[in-house]
């Protein structure tokens, strides 16, 4: 089975925060994303709420229970304890943990799991014995895989900034690829499952699909913004769809 597609909404809450206006509204274009066939929607609640809010949690949550329920909520960020309380009261289906300082402008790396699996460990059993699904955010390092399923974490999520980032220099793309399938290997050797995100396109999406074919779903919000201005929200997601292979 394809990859499922789910849909990060920061981009849009960013560009709605610009102006103290309703629009472009982030329940809104989820909810076109979802119709047209997306599998679930993603959000990054900073501390400085400086794309989603909130406030938009429970609207995002609403959404799905009552009109798209097979779709799922996939809540990511820095697991400080306010962020676990937002995730315990918003119930999404997916947490996905990320190493993020506050003040950074994205997700840049994955968890270093050996040093810090006295910190994730306890985190990742609170979260499961909430009935969360828990994903962590991994560079491409197949070394690293065994210990991050010994936090007890259910998939990790591939850091594909540096693949997405090599744009039309084959040669370094496809190394960045052998990385990330290894990678891939290794953590299904270990159990896990592997969703993967950050910087990926259209354009991009095919090559990683044929190198990890069990991938179980990307998150995708800044390229997919972008292309949506251009194509709409709608024909976007079909034309990310196609690129996943549905």
């Amino acid at each position: 089975m394809p990859a499922k597609l789910s849909v990060n909404l920061n981009a849009v809450a960013m560009l709605r925060n610009r102006r103290d206006l309703p629009w472009p509204s982030v329940t809104g274009l989820g909810r076109i994303a979802l119709a047209a066939g997306a599998h679930g929607l993603t959000v990054h609640p900073r501390p400085d709420q400086r794309h989603i809010r909130f406030s938009d949690l429970p609207e995002i949550r609403a959404l799905i229970d009552d009109e798209f329920p097979r779709a799922e909520f996939n809540i990511e960020g820095y697991p400080g304890e306010d962020f676990l309380q937002l995730v315990e009261k918003h119930q999404p289906e997916q947490v996905t943990l990320v190493p993020d300082d506050p003040a950074q402008a994205t997700s840049d790396h994955g968890w270093n799991f050996a040093a810090q699996a006295a910190f994730l460990t306890p985190i990742v059993k609170r979260l499961k014995k909430g009935g969360f699904r828990v994903s962590l955010f991994a560079d491409a390092d197949p070394a690293a895989a065994k210990a991050a399923r010994d936090t007890g974490a259910d998939r990790i999520e591939l850091y594909t900034g540096p693949y997405g980032s090599c744009h039309s220099d084959s040669a370094k793309a496809g190394r960045e690829l052998e990385r990330l399938e290894k990678t891939a290997e290794a953590a299904r050797g270990a159990g896990l499952g592997v969703n993967a995100g950050h910087d990926l396109t259209v354009a991009n999406l095919p090559a990683l699909m044929r190198r990890i074919p069990d991938l179980a779903e990307v998150s995708i919000g800044h390229g997919l913004t972008a292309d949506a201005l251009e194509h709409g929200m709608a024909g976007t997601v079909g034309r990310y769809l196609k690129a996943c292979g549905w």
